[in-house]
């Protein structure tokens, strides 16, 4: 038996290297072609629509989409789908309204990063827009990558049997690795290889399971011995639907916000070519989430006793029904699915640390220099992220949740009204930030203590946009009274 789980083991382990290797490979390609910090953080605006498209998807789908995800339909049945159903939504109207205007909004002011587009279109001299945007990046980025990494620490000591503070540093050292040599084009190339391949694996998985438990119906039976929900709509209760929108919303509004995906669209070859990616990406994201749906049910019917841990659903599934070879597909399915989030996030951050702060300290700093502070950011905030995921402070699901709201709270409705509003003003933006990203800060405190079950977004969300509008208007009226005055 013993033999038997080392040669399982080692074929994971055999396939895992392999899959890098060929990431190494695209890493070294791309390395040559850095140039510049625009080259490293915005691949020099050169992305055609397939790479925009699986690029802006597969950043977005971590671990959660293999870890998080499954676990939340496995514990609450097909109601949790509506989560589903709000990201799908949620992303369709970022593609739609959000991706051309910015994209031609950024190349105009010659924005290299969301920060420096709202200094440039509010004409802030001052610095505090790009100060408190990047004070905010850090703050729910950090807490974003290191759910990643406490994704692959789960991941590398369940199929590996490896320590999970070995599986976070092994982990981290990859993601690290390629960022820091390749950056955004690399990023990019990577995450349409990955995309392609988690979504083929995340699809592989419930067809082959259906075909091997007879189908859907003894899924659903399962679902109902448990005393589930078997139906996106359960009853016409009016509570019910007041779940459905704040589940709904509490995902989908977050899109607006992300500056991971934000950064994506910014990148692509021309403006005209987004349409093409919207259905792309949408056709992606339609198809994982159903698929990820799909895998949370039946973890259902294959547990009926439930798990230890909900977060391992689709590991437990995997080592319990799939062949070694295909297990090892499926361990490195989860694990491009974190990297790819991963590195998105730390070349945000690392873009926010040299083109936020470092550039704005140190003024007519060559471009060379530039790229390798944008280099030693990305190992700084990967260490920050692995300080945490040592901690293990909560759950995958708990964390991404967090700080996709605290980042969709922050920027989400600035970004919104920037693009179709001219009276916005410097102050309305500072306001809006702050008091969007402080309310998801303390919100879930808040929430757990009334129990009142609203995700942070949505009432970041409200708030930074009135305090966008009223502090823009006053500040306006304040400015034409003291004219009339003088």
């Amino acid at each position: 038996m013993k033999t038997v789980t080392t040669s399982y083991a080692a074929l994971e382990l055999v396939i895992l290297c392999g899959y890098f290797a060929l990431l190494i490979s695209v890493v070294f390609f791309s390395y040559r072609k850095q140039k510049s910090d625009t080259d490293f953080i915005l691949g020099n605006r050169s992305l055609n629509f397939w790479l925009t498209a699986l690029s802006a998807q597969a950043s977005d789908m971590s671990g959660w989409l293999f870890l998080g995800y499954p676990a939340l339909v496995f514990g609450n049945g097909v109601f949790a789908a509506w989560a589903a159903i709000g990201l799908i939504l949620g992303m369709f109207l970022n593609w739609h309204f959000i991706a051309p205007r910015l994209r031609i909004a950024t190349e105009q002011f010659g924005s290299l990063t969301l920060s420096s587009y709202f200094e440039k279109r509010f004409d802030d001299t001052s610095g505090r827009l790009r100060l408190i945007s990047g004070l905010m990046s850090l703050l729910f980025f950090t807490i974003y990558i290191s759910s990643g990494i406490i994704s692959m620490g789960i991941l590398i000591e369940s199929l590996l049997g490896l320590n999970y503070y070995v599986g976070t540093v092994i982990g981290l050292f990859i993601v690290v690795s390629y960022v820091f040599l390749g950056g955004y084009r690399t990023v990019a190339w990577v995450d349409l290889f990955q995309g392609f391949f988690l979504l083929a694996v995340i699809v592989f998985i419930p067809i082959y399971l259906l075909m091997q438990i007879g189908g859907i119906h003894p899924v659903m039976q399962a679902i109902s011995m448990k005393n589930l929900s078997n139906s996106l709509l359960p009853n016409f209760e009016v509570l019910t639907f007041w779940k459905i929108l704040i589940t709904a919303a509490g995902w989908g509004l977050g899109y607006f916000g992300q500056p991971h995906i934000l950064t994506k669209f910014m990148g692509i070859r021309h403006a005209s070519e987004m349409d093409k990616a919207k259905y792309v990406g949408i056709s992606w994201l339609v198809i994982a989430l159903g698929a990820a749906t799909a895998v949370g049910l039946i973890g259902i019917f294959v547990f009926p006793q439930g798990l230890n841990d909900p977060q391992q659903v689709i590991l437990s599934i995997v080592k319990t029904t799939l062949a070694p070879f295909f297990a090892g597909l499926v361990l490195c399915a989860i694990l491009a699915a974190s990297t790819n989030v991963m590195a998105a996030h730390i070349l945000i951050v690392a873009s926010n640390l040299s083109e936020d702060f470092y550039k704005r300290i140190y003024k007519n700093v060559s471009a060379n220099k530039l790229l390798w502070t944008s280099r030693i950011s990305v190992v700084f905030i990967g260490l920050i992220g692995l300080a945490i995921a040592f901690f293990r402070p909560s759950t995958i699901y708990q964390l991404v949740l967090y700080s996709w709201s605290g980042l969709g709270a922050s920027f989400g409705p600035l970004v919104l009204l920037s693009l179709y509003m001219k009276t916005i003003n410097k102050q309305g933006a500072f306001a809006g930030i702050l008091l969007g990203g402080l309310t998801a800060a303390i919100w879930p405190y808040f929430d757990r203590l009334c129990q009142l079950g609203i995700s942070s977004i949505i009432p970041g969300f409200i708030f930074s946009l009135i305090a966008i509008y009223v502090v823009s208007a006053l500040t306006h009226r304040k400015k034409v009274l003291g004219r009339v005055v003088n």
